[in-house]
């Protein structure tokens, strides 16, 4: 049986958006709002997509939201693919913020995280070309090219039978592009933002898809179950929610518990 096609591009369903999207990172100048947009646009999204949707409907400080390098590698090839997922995020993180010195010094660490799961090798040539390219300042091209990297990456694992870490890297970049964009919704409170905590119900479950589809061995150890059960957590108090009004507390949980599965990612596990 083939693997399942990979959940990297998402279905986003974000609120007012009539925007044309990707170029440049969100400092350029951007087309203005047109408030007589559709209320809801349907589409498959990447990671990249996603941010942009999110800069333009809100104050996003992205510099503020980079954090400090992770652990060296662990051995648990499992938490390696959910750091490597985050790392991935904090790419198209960086790329918003068009910092190219911060680009490149996260680009070793995904090297890093590559070559632990066996993969560097055939991605050192493309992670070179991208910091390059941030280094002369081409973000259109580089754009590009770290969305076609996350791809690579997805299919180069499912190729060799990994489905498992395939689906823990785009589970650690989802959990942690949601982290970003929740800070930045609790960071500019209003009710009109606040549906974009989780993107859209679509992601969540998608989310849930991605975690349910992890192999029974993988949701028996004790970190992926943890993560399982705060996902189950934030998807009951967004099925709860007024989909057009979710509350300040259901936005300052849904971040508190983001975080901690950030933190979960982290920690040395006994």
């Amino acid at each position: 049986m083939s693997a399942p096609p990979s959940r990297s591009l998402r279905t986003i369903c974000l609120v007012a958006l009539g925007l044309c999207l990707g170029g440049m990172p969100a400092g350029a100048d951007e087309p203005a709002l047109d408030d007589g947009a559709p209320s809801i646009i349907l589409g498959d999204q990447t990671p990249a997509d996603f941010l942009d949707l999110i800069g333009q409907r809100t104050k996003a400080r992205w510099r503020l939201l980079f954090r400090p390098p992770p652990p060296t590698p662990p051995t648990d090839r499992g938490r390696a693919a959910l750091l490597l997922g985050g790392l991935m995020a904090d790419s198209f993180l960086i790329w918003q913020a068009g910092d190219s010195q911060q680009f490149r010094n996260n680009n070793q660490e995904v090297l890093s995280y590559c070559r632990m799961l066996g993969l560097g090798e055939k991605l050192l040539p493309r992670l070179m070309a991208q910091g390059k390219m941030a280094e002369s300042n081409e973000w259109k091209e580089l754009r590009s090219e770290i969305v076609d990297s996350h791809q690579v990456l997805i299919r180069m694992l499912r190729e060799q039978r990994d489905d498992d870490l395939a689906v823990l890297i785009d589970l650690g970049l989802w959990l942690r592009l949601l982290e970003i964009v929740s800070s930045v919704v609790v960071e500019n409170d209003t009710v009109e933002v606040r549906p974009l905590c989780i993107g859209s119900p679509v992601i969540l479950q998608e989310i849930r898809d991605d975690y349910n589809r992890l192999g029974m061995p993988k949701h028996e150890e004790p970190m992926i179950k943890h993560i399982g059960a705060v996902i189950e957590e934030i998807s009951v108090l967004w099925r709860s929610a007024t989909p057009t009004a979710p509350t300040a507390e259901q936005v300052t949980k849904t971040h508190e518990k983001l975080k901690e599965i950030m933190q979960v990612m982290l920690e040395k596990q006994p």
